[in-house]
C-alpha cells in the first residue's frame, strides 16, 4: 500500500478497467510471473515502448529499470534488431523446414561463447534448462539433479517447490538442493549421491528473490568444476538471466571456470521469443539423441533478431556501457538514501542490480517502490533489476530526481 501522504499517484483508471475485463476471460487477469509484479496503484498494461521508456494505457511514462524482466538489452523497438526480424519475417517465419538463419545464429554463438561448440534453440529459459538436464541424463545415464536452494531455473515441474499448486512430490523426487557457497554441503551431496547425480545446475552467482545477491566465494567454481569432472557430473550454468550482461563470452568467463552446458535466454534477442542451449563437443551426440522440441522452436524471425542483437552488443561494447551506468546508479541511490538517513543495499553485478532498503520499518522499501512508480520510475521490490544499453545520462538524472522525491514522500 502507498503512503496516504503521497498525493502523486498516477491515474490508473484505464489499467484497472482492463484488469477487471481481463479477469473475466483470463484466470487472475494477468498470469505467470507478471502477476506478482502487479501493484494496486501501479501500471498493469502498456500502450507503447521506446528506448528506455514505456507508457501505460493511461498515458503515464516510465523509465524502465526492469527491462521486460531481462529481455530488453538494447532498448525497446531497437531499429536494427526490428529491421532484421522484419526482413526475415517477410521471407517467412514459421515454415515447414528451417531457415539458414538458424545456422548463422548457431555459428555466431559458437564463435562468441567461450565453451560453445554447438547450439540448440527453444523459446524460454525453461526450455534451455530442461533440455540441459535431459542431455546430462542421456550423457551420464544418471538421474539426479543437484541445485542451489532458492535458485530458480524456470517453471519446470522439477524446479518448483513441492507445495506449489499443481505440483506433486514425485516431480522433484530426483532433485537435491544445497545452500549457495556451501562447499561442505556440495561435497556431502557428492559423497551421498555422486553415483546418481547427472548434473549440477546453478546461476553463475546467486540472485534469489527478496534477498541480497551473492557472488561465489574465492575458489568456489574451480572446486565445483574439479569435483564434477572427477565424478562424471555435467556442470550446467543457467545464464538465462545473467547472459550478455556480465561477459559476452559467458558469465563463467568472468568468474573463471568452464562448464559443460550454458543456458541462454532473456536478452539474447532484445525481446523476441528465443532461447538457446550451448555446449561442449563432448556432449554433441547426446544433444542430438535427446528429443525435445516445439512447434515454434524454429521461428526464423526471432533467430534473425538474436543474431542482430548479438552483433550490436559486440559493436556497442555493451558490457562496459551497462556496467558504467549500473555503477553510477548504485552510487546515486546509495548517496540519496543516506541523505534521508536510510541504508540502501545494492548487490549483484552492476548491469543486474538488486536494491534493498535496510530499515527497522520493514515496509519502507515497498512503500518507496510504490512512490517511485507513482512518479514514473518502474521498479520492483522483490527481484533484481536490469540495465540496458539504452540507459543514458538523461535516464540517470530522472531516476535520481524520482528516487529523491519518493524518499521525501515516504519519510514525511
Amino acid at each position: 500500500m502507498h503512503n496516504p501522504k503521497d498525493k502523486d499517484f498516477l491515474n490508473q483508471s484505464e489499467s484497472d478497467l482492463l484488469l477487471n475485463r481481463a479477469k473475466e476471460v483470463i484466470p487472475g487477469g494477468i498470469f505467470g510471473h507478471y502477476k506478482y509484479a502487479v501493484r494496486k496503484d501501479g501500471p498493469k498494461f502498456f500502450s507503447k515502448a521506446d528506448g528506455a521508456y514505456f507508457w501505460d494505457v493511461d498515458g503515464n511514462e516510465y523509465v524502465d529499470l526492469v527491462c521486460a524482466w531481462g529481455p530488453m538489452i538494447l532498448g525497446y523497438n531497437n531499429p536494427i534488431v526490428d529491421e532484421a526480424a522484419r526482413k526475415q519475417l517477410n521471407l517467412g517465419n514459421t515454415v515447414s523446414i528451417a531457415s539458414p538463419v538458424m545456422i548463422e545464429l548457431a555459428e555466431t554463438l559458437v564463435d562468441l561463447v567461450s565453451i560453445a561448440d554447438w547450439s540448440l534453440f527453444g523459446k524460454n529459459g525453461a526450455d534451455s534448462t530442461s533440455l540441459a538436464v535431459m542431455v546430462s541424463r542421456q550423457e551420464t545415464g544418471k538421474q539426479k539433479i543437484l541445485k542451489i536452494n532458492d535458485g530458480y531455473h524456470g517453471s519446470n515441474s522439477w524446479m518448483q517447490r513441492r507445495n506449489s499448486p499443481g505440483i506433486i512430490n514425485s516431480d522433484s523426487a530426483e532433485v537435491i538442493s544445497i545452500d549457495w557457497n556451501d562447499l561442505d554441503g556440495f561435497n556431502q551431496a557428492i559423497s551421498d549421491y555422486g553415483d546418481d547425480i547427472a548434473c549440477f545446475i546453478s546461476s553463475p552467482y546467486h540472485h534469489p528473490t527478496f534477498k541480497n545477491n551473492v557472488y561465489p566465494n574465492e575458489g568456489y567454481w574451480k572446486h565445483i568444476e574439479k569435483v564434477c569432472r572427477k565424478n562424471n557430473i555435467i556442470l550446467i550454468v543457467d545464464d538465462v538471466r545473467t547472459g550478455f550482461r556480465i561477459d559476452l563470452k559467458g558469465s563463467n568467463n568472468f568468474f573463471g571456470f568452464s562448464p559443460d552446458l550454458i543456458c541462454l535466454g532473456k536478452a539474447i534477442a532484445n525481446g523476441y521469443p528465443i532461447s538457446a542451449l550451448v555446449g561442449k563437443d563432448s556432449l554433441k551426440e547426446s544433444a542430438e539423441n535427446v528429443y525435445f522440441t516445439g512447434t515454434q522452436f524454429l521461428n526464423s524471425a526471432p533467430m534473425a533478431a538474436a543474431k542482430a542483437t548479438i552483433d550490436e552488443l559486440v559493436k556497442q561494447d555493451a558490457i562496459t556501457k551497462m556496467n558504467n551506468f549500473g555503477n553510477l546508479l548504485k552510487e546515486s541511490l546509495v548517496k540519496i538514501s543516506e541523505d534521508f538517513d536510510v541504508k540502501m543495499i545494492v548487490s549483484g553485478v552492476p548491469a543486474m542490480p538488486y536494491f534493498r532498503i535496510e530499515d527497522e520499518d520493514k515496509t519502507l522499501h515497498s512503500r518507496w517502490v510504490d512512490a517511485c512508480l507513482s512518479k514514473g520510475l518502474y521498479l520492483t521490490d522483490y527481484h533484481n533489476h536490469f540495465i540496458s544499453v539504452a540507459h543514458e545520462d538523461e535516464h540517470l538524472k530522472k531516476v535520481e530526481n524520482i528516487a529523491r522525491e519518493a524518499f521525501e514522500a515516504v519519510k514525511l
